[in-house]
């Protein structure tokens, strides 16, 4: 359904403007929980693909890894994990993980901090053009 409402515009936005919030260029993610100090998602990265390399100020997360492979860039070094394996990013550690299978890397990503808000992150390198933004799509 979203391939049809993307090929049904006529004018000249982007694909980025049309796509859901949880939507991103590397893949999807959904929060499954939250409540005061913690928030819960699931996220897919679409293989051969990566997030930003970022870090948050006000939280740390805490990655275990359910299918596929990934690739994690952790403080400028660079590791590989599969399935049950969890990564401690710390609050303010820069940070990056993909997906270095054929298929669907998922894991599942639990928030602990004060403030949760996709504007949380400061960008160092991204390969979708959203490099010192905080915006999701770089618009």
């Amino acid at each position: 359904m979203e391939d049809t409402l993307i090929s049904a515009k006529k004018d000249e936005e982007t694909v980025q403007e049309v796509l859901p919030d949880n939507i991103r260029p590397w893949g999807r993610y959904d929060v499954i929980d939250g409540d005061d100090g913690f928030q819960v998602k699931r996220i897919t990265i679409n293989p051969g693909q990566r997030v930003s390399y970022q870090r948050h100020q006000q939280r740390e997360e805490f990655w275990l890894i359910v299918k596929g492979d990934a690739t994690v860039t952790l403080n400028d070094v660079d590791t590989d994990h599969g399935k049950g394996e969890v990564i401690h990013v710390k609050l303010q550690d820069k940070h990056r993980i993909g997906n270095s299978g054929e298929n669907d890397l998922v894991f599942i990503e639990v928030q602990l901090g004060d403030y949760f808000g996709e504007d949380d992150i400061e960008r160092f390198e991204d390969a979708y053009g959203r490099e010192g933004t905080t915006t999701p799509h770089g618009n």
